[in-house]
């Protein structure tokens, strides 16, 4: 994910698959309590208002929106753990697992396994906890 944007204006873009087709919009953003760089997204989809978390990592700005190189189903299959709080690190190990993702190392293959290693857990982008 491009750093250099601020995670709170990442709030309210809408959210495209690896397609190109909508997802829905961001309703939260989720920093590393390590780095405090924002991590997840979660994602407001469909008529029932779930929420879908999202890898912010290897997700890429394009123009307006958030492109998040996996399919549709898989994302709207991922955990919901709705927003507002603190996600545990049995949480985020759901996810990275959702997503195939590898724990030990910085994101960077969508079709990593998942491999093992302690990990800092993620805060909500403009929270002070």
């Amino acid at each position: 994910m491009q750093t250099d944007i601020d995670p709170r204006s990442l709030i309210g873009r809408k959210a495209f698959d690896r397609n190109g087709a909508k997802i829905g919009t961001i309703d939260e953003v989720y920093l590393d309590d390590a780095t405090g760089e924002p991590e997840w997204a979660a994602v407001r989809t469909g008529l029932f208002s779930r929420d879908a978390f999202v890898p912010l990592e290897p997700s890429k700005m394009v123009g307006e929106g958030l492109h998040i190189p996996y399919d549709r189903k898989l994302i709207k299959d991922a955990p919901d753990f709705g927003v507002g709080r603190h996600l545990s690190p049995e949480q985020e190990l759901q996810l990275y697992h959702h997503y195939r993702l590898d724990i030990s190392s910085p994101v960077s293959d969508p079709v990593s396994s998942p491999g093992s290693g302690d990990k800092d857990f993620g805060k909500i982008a403009g929270s002070d906890d």
